[in-house]
């Protein structure tokens, strides 16, 4: 992986240069697992419904709504303690968050194309046959098994984090089950989640004409909750009716600016050397020397702001501050970029991923979107010398990409947006079975 890496670099800073833009196949329905469209609608209603959530007040969709790509428009999100939606969101003077959550908000689009194996911005699960559940996950050998899909298990993590969707320790059942953690098996932390969908009638009937063992009187396990929202992300947000997908297919041409960021993309600049195949991903791990700021990810009983990346999956040193290669479809409307949310829009994020240092060096601190947190210490890592670690990670010193590239570049990301992408299949849903409120 490192050596790949090391190649990525030097291509993506101008040190090499491809022999020519060689493109992606376009992609096509062979790439996807099925969908059963009716666990989809279920999906849709899971989804948006804020019953899954330990105080009953955040849904998925409020980290990763239609109306910012799938993601919320902020650097780091407030989850519990929130209230709003987006930008919008600010801290509940009643019930303050404890903290940032410490990365941005990925966007959902193509999660079902079989190809995804690996998730999260640190990669933390994964597809490994050689564990019972068929997955590597943080849960090791206690991990649930019985999951449709990889994308079905990233669902069952989200409500577990008392700074996303759980709730502060001993404010509800679900937060409780966390502190003491009991998170699997009968009257875990899931298992208290999946007994609020079982008793509401409109649910239950729903999952029994979806699942016949549900329908002979299995109960519903947040297994099958998590595979009725996978198949809703899977369907609604499966993206390849862009400008880009219409020139791959042969059916139009890209010209003026995005023709010429094409040429660049696949050509001298290098980017798909990272970003490559029909999704714009090569699914490995890169140093970027993204700026670091926000709670960082640690244990509560770390003392640190640092975010070390996939090292903290994997251990190894040489993965320090290595972040996965996010996909680029409809990356126009998933602002902000990097996994701290550290710039704001397209063009002043290709120009400081191509010269990461001299970026780091100079970043503008009011680039962040943070909804104001009072007590939070946002800046630690930017106000030390452990930065410094970062840009030792990139590898490379990079390079200024004059305006006009950066202009061109960003008009071809701009042609990877689809047709549909702003309001996605199925869109938001009236009402959720729970009567609780839907974000819109």
């Amino acid at each position: 992986m490192h050596l790949l890496r090391a190649a990525c670099l030097a291509a993506c800073f101008g040190t090499t240069a491809l022999a020519g833009p060689e493109l992606p196949p376009p992609v096509t329905d062979e790439m996807f697992a099925p969908v059963n469209e009716a666990e989809a609608r279920l999906g849709q209603l899971l989804f948006y419904d804020p019953i899954l959530s330990g105080n009953r007040n955040i849904s998925c969709a409020t980290c990763h709504h239609p109306t910012f790509g799938t993601s919320d428009g902020t650097s780091l999100a407030l989850g519990e303690g929130g209230i709003g939606l987006g930008p919008e969101r600010v801290a509940d003077p009643e019930n303050l968050p404890e903290e940032r959550v410490p990365r941005n908000a990925q966007a959902l689009w193509n999660l079902g194309a079989t190809e995804f194996t690996v998730l999260f911005h640190d990669g933390r699960i994964e597809v490994d046959e050689s564990r019972p559940s068929g997955l590597r996950t943080p849960l090791e050998e206690e991990m649930a098994q019985g999951f449709a899909s990889l994308l079905s298990a990233q669902t069952m993590f989200p409500v577990l984090s008392p700074d996303e969707m759980a709730g502060h320790y001993s404010e509800n059942g679900v937060s409780e089950a966390v502190r003491q953690g009991r998170l699997t098996g009968e009257d875990g932390a899931w298992d208290r989640i999946a007994a609020r969908v079982r008793e509401i009638p409109e649910y239950q009937a729903m999952f029994e004409a979806a699942d016949p063992e549900i329908a002979a009187g299995r109960p519903i396990g947040f297994t099958d909750i998590s595979d009725m929202i996978a198949a809703f992300v899977a369907f609604e947000w499966r993206s390849d009716d862009s400008p880009f997908d219409r020139h791959l297919r042969g059916e139009a041409e890209l010209d003026g600016a995005a023709g010429a960021g094409l040429q660049l993309f696949y050509g001298e600049a290098g980017c798909a050397s990272c970003h490559s195949g029909p999704f714009q991903t090569d699914h490995d791990f890169h140093a970027m020397g993204v700026p670091q700021f926000g709670p960082g990810k640690s244990e509560r009983f770390e003392l640190h702001s640092r975010d070390l990346g996939r090292m903290r999956v994997t251990g190894d040193p040489e993965d320090a501050y290595a972040f996965r290669t996010p996909s680029l479809r409809n990356v126009e409307l998933t602002a902000p970029y990097g996994h701290t949310g550290a710039y704001p829009d397209l063009a002043t994020f290709v120009a400081a991923h191509a010269d990461p240092a001299t970026a780091l060096a100079s970043y503008d601190r009011t680039l962040a979107a943070l909804p104001d947190l009072s007590h939070a210490s946002d800046w630690d890592v930017l106000d030390s010398a452990e930065e410094t670690g970062a840009i030792g990670a990139v590898l490379s010193p990079g390079t200024v990409l004059p305006e006009d590239e950066v202009a061109a570049i960003t008009a071809f990301l701009e042609s990877l947006t689809g047709d549909g992408a702003s309001t996605g299949r199925l869109g938001i849903p009236e009402s959720v079975p729970s009567g609780l409120p839907v974000q819109r």
